[in-house]
């Protein structure tokens, strides 16, 4: 179950969305290099590497990196790019705080291991742990996107606070596509359908918040949906957040 790069599709001539079986990450490019939207697990580094090569770019073309939130399975590989090239790393002003780790908003292993007696519980957390989900490292250079940082940036970054599943959480629109990390996902490992949805409510924060940030969602034209977890969505992102709001539990 260790994830690959198993599709890098073209979106737009700028946006290019990587797809595994565990998370995604999205790239965007302009003549002088890349933006990278989330960066999988720490050990999603050379599937991240691979990526950049494969749109002809390297560690050298990275201008930074966006997180949709501060996670592991999302900031994992930026830790390193953080560390060891210098590569800028940017969140939503409510999540650098999270992503230094000053403090942690995530699922604990306890939470999880309450779970683990089935079967693709058992599965998924083996897969993660080898691709470093136990990892509690953060990112201290981590800074607050602002307005004239995303003006520069690979398809300047359109900020669309969407908190719930972490306090800071924010998806982002590039090109006119919409970048909604676990704010909509379209599938799971532990999910038990396909299609538009919350993740399941042990991983969110704030499920009430998640709900009220898929009403703003639902206020989107955009017809293309780049989400933190499944496929690309092709149509509708109001309808996507409609039917995702319709099947969400509130406790």
């Amino acid at each position: 179950m260790a994830p690959v790069v198993t599709e890098l599709v073209q979106i737009t001539d700028a946006v290019h969305f990587a797809h595994t079986d565990l998370v995604n990450w999205t790239l965007v490019t302009d003549g002088d290099g890349v933006l990278l939207i989330d960066a999988g697990f720490p050990g999603s580094r050379e599937d991240v590497l691979e990526s950049l090569r494969r749109l002809g770019f390297g560690v050298d073309q990275l201008r930074a990196i966006l997180l949709t939130h501060a996670h592991i399975d999302h900031l994992g590989s930026a830790i390193w790019f953080s560390k060891t090239h210098g590569i800028p790393v940017y969140s939503h002003a409510a999540e650098v705080g999270h992503a230094k780790r000053e403090y942690l908003e995530q699922a604990s292993p306890l939470d999880i291991a309450k779970h683990v007696w089935h079967p693709r519980y058992l599965a998924w957390t083996v897969a993660i742990t080898r691709k470093g989900a136990l990892t509690r490292e953060g990112i201290p250079a981590t800074r607050p996107l602002t307005e004239d940082v995303a003006a520069g940036l690979p398809g300047r970054p359109m900020a669309i606070p969407t908190p719930g599943h972490t306090g800071g959480h924010c998806s982002y629109v590039v090109d006119g596509v919409l970048v909604s990390g676990d704010a909509l996902v379209t599938g799971h490992p532990l999910a038990p359908r396909q299609g538009p949805q919350l993740l399941p409510q042990l991983f969110n924060h704030d499920q009430h918040g998640c709900v009220r940030s898929l009403g703003a969602l639902a206020m989107m034209d955009a017809e293309v949906l780049l989400p933190g977890h499944g496929p690309v969505w092709r149509g509708s992102v109001r309808e996507a957040a409609e039917t995702a709001r319709r099947g969400a539990t509130l406790s």
